[in-house]
């Protein structure tokens, strides 16, 4: 279980650069949600657009299914919105989640945030 402490340092580990990091620590769970929409939602509305937002899940190793529903939901607002939206990091969990919910084909998936690379440069 993660400390509300240390989830808070989440919504303030937003790098605004290029691509847009959002970096997570900690449990996407039911218990910590509301924190996660609330970072994912700041990221979409802070990148510029046409930028890639990276969600760092290095130092995140748990996901439930509220967890992956926030992810899906900030998934289609940041196409909407003109972004696309990658998991960097993911832990085995998480692959194997997306794998058993038929997700891992929506998001793409980089090894590291500093292996990403933009595929159209905004204009």
């Amino acid at each position: 279980m993660v400390s509300s402490k240390g989830y808070t340092d989440y919504l303030t580990m937003l790098r605004r650069q290029e691509p847009y990091v959002l970096r997570v620590s900690g449990d996407m769970d039911l218990d910590h949600v509301a924190q996660l929409r609330t970072a994912l939602m700041t990221a979409l509305s802070e990148a510029p657009e046409g930028w890639d937002i990276v969600v760092d899940l290095q130092n995140s190793s748990f996901c439930d299914s509220t967890g992956l529903n926030a992810l899906l939901a900030a998934r289609e607002q940041a196409r909407s919105l003109g972004h696309r939206l990658l998991l960097a990091t993911p832990s085995h969990q998480m692959i194997r989640l997306l794998q058993l919910t038929g997700s891992a084909d929506l998001f793409p998936l980089s090894p590291g945030v500093a292996d990403h690379r933009q595929t159209e440069q905004p204009e």
